[in-house]
């Protein structure tokens, strides 16, 4: 489970198809950026996030980038401007370069040249690893580190973190295990914030996530030619996290012939790359999660016993989440807070009644599937309360969006409307402009949620398609980075 990190803004004014396929990296990377395809709208996004920097298609239909540049030139302090164009020319480079343009590129574009260009964070005094682990504006029953918060206050999960604590300083191997989504990863990373090594790497592999001959080049890294597709050396995970820490997730999928590999550098610190002659020597700590219990997986012969002993010397054990009593609404809040600052919403408070239905609830995702409910919960309650009804996607009536079942007050009279509801983002330009399908297909759907004051259902039946449809359809724009209720 990844936790919020401090993101920077950048801003694109181009087509969505030209850029999503970056959103990932930018994701992993803590970074947030925007869409947008007319000059209005980017200027309106500059004004409201301030992005760092700003890459500009040279046209997009009736757009032209030298508008931007002209306003950039005009209004002095504005963010710097990356032109990009699917094809070019020397004299095209020169004209944006003269015009104010910070560079000028040809697409594709590429996240190692847009991660080139981000400004970096300004230098401030290294922290000792207790401060990083624990700022002073920590709120009680939380551990909070780079990238990450621990939220708990019940004795299940505090006898996990002072276990934690106390072994964190030392080399041991430690064994996470615990069901699917109660923060293994954030437990590892907590490890190694407390650790003497916190200011070292820290690297993660999924080993559930490739085959065996690609987890292998992964791990150990591999030699030019060592097969096909090798065009080059490469350092695997072992060597990067060299005096660190490595995370060996889900340890219990690896294949029976790569753990005997794996148990050679545990006893000895020493591997062979793939297609290598050369052993190489390294200083990693080794942390492993699972949610398994790895004892009848040995038990099966699926698991080598003698690689089990070697990992299991520290085992940290995570409660499920319905064993954690009242962390469930400290954790709700929590994530609640955090998704009203980052979709710039109020804070907003729970009804009597999803406060019992979140502590009735048997959370088979524990705090993964919480944290992803309070976010749904968060674009829909509106002005809130939240509600109940706002947890349950499948239901087949839904009130109109902002709205929450009225509640009487103590008079018994029916409490205050809601505020109206938010207003989605058109598509701006006049009604001879040509513009792509996608977009066309898009502020279709913001005009009909912004009819139906954002009911899903009215509006799928107005545009002739399935309510699943419609919130695919919105989920791919809100990966796409489009700010919107």
């Amino acid at each position: 489970m990844k936790g919020f990190m401090l993101e920077k803004m950048i801003l694109f004014v181009a087509p969505p198809q030209a850029v999503t396929t970056l959103f990932p990296a930018f994701r992993e990377a803590g970074i947030q950026a925007g869409i947008a395809d007319t000059l209005s709208g980017a200027l309106a996004f500059v004004k409201k996030s301030q992005p760092s920097v700003i890459f500009s298609r040279a046209k997009i239909g009736t757009y032209v980038a030298d508008s931007l540049l002209a306003y950039a030139e005009e209004a002095g302090d504005f963010p710097p401007v990356v032109i990009f164009a699917e094809r070019g020319s020397a004299a095209d480079a020169q004209r944006f370069l003269e015009l104010g343009a910070k560079d000028y590129w040809l697409e594709p574009l590429s996240w190692d040249k847009i991660k080139a260009l981000l400004p970096a964070a300004p230098e401030e005094k290294a922290p000792t690893p207790a401060a990083k682990a624990r700022p002073s504006g920590a709120r009680p029953g939380e551990e909070v580190g780079v990238g990450f918060s621990i939220i708990g206050r019940h004795p299940a999960i505090q006898r996990v973190l002072g276990l934690a604590r106390q072994v964190a300083k030392s080399k041991a191997t430690v064994l996470i295990s615990g069901e699917s989504g109660t923060g293994k990863e954030m437990f590892a990373k907590f490890l190694h914030a407390h650790s003497d090594r916190a200011d070292k790497p820290f690297v993660a592999l999924n080993c559930a996530a490739l085959p065996e001959h690609l987890l292998e080049s992964e791990l150990f890294g591999h030699e030019r030619g060592a097969f096909t597709g090798a065009i080059a050396k490469k350092l695997g995970k072992f060597e990067l996290a060299s005096g660190g820490a490595i995370l060996l997730d889900e340890i219990s999928e690896m294949d029976l012939g790569l753990q005997a590999k794996l148990l050679r550098v545990l006893q000895e610190g020493e591997f062979d790359r793939v297609g290598g002659m050369e052993t190489i020597k390294v200083d990693v700590r080794v942390l492993a999660t699972t949610n398994r219990r790895l004892e009848e997986t040995v038990e099966e012969g699926k698991f080598r016993q003698d690689l089990y002993y070697r990992l299991n010397v520290i085992p940290l054990k995570l409660p499920p989440l319905r064993e954690r009593g009242d962390d469930i609404m400290h954790l709700a809040e929590f994530f609640v807070d955090k998704f009203c600052k980052a979709y710039g919403l109020s804070k907003l408070a729970f009804s009597a009644e999803a406060r019992e239905w979140l502590l009735s609830y048997d959370w088979p995702g524990n705090v993964r599937e919480l944290q992803n409910l309070m976010e749904r919960a968060v674009l829909l309650a509106g002005a809130g309360p939240i509600q109940k009804i706002h947890f349950l996607l499948d239901s087949e009536t839904w009130p109109e969006f902002g709205e929450a079942p009225a509640e009487s007050g103590e008079d018994g009279e029916a409490a205050e409307p809601p505020l109206a509801a938010p207003v989605y983002p058109q598509m701006e330009g006049g009604p001879d402009d040509i513009v792509p399908l996608d977009v066309m297909e898009r502020d279709a759907i913001f005009r009909s949620l912004d009819h139906t004051s954002g009911n899903r259902t009215q509006a799928a039946q107005l545009l002739g398609i399935s309510v699943r449809t419609l919130r695919n359809k919105l989920n791919e724009y809100r990966k796409q980075g489009l700010d919107f209720p």
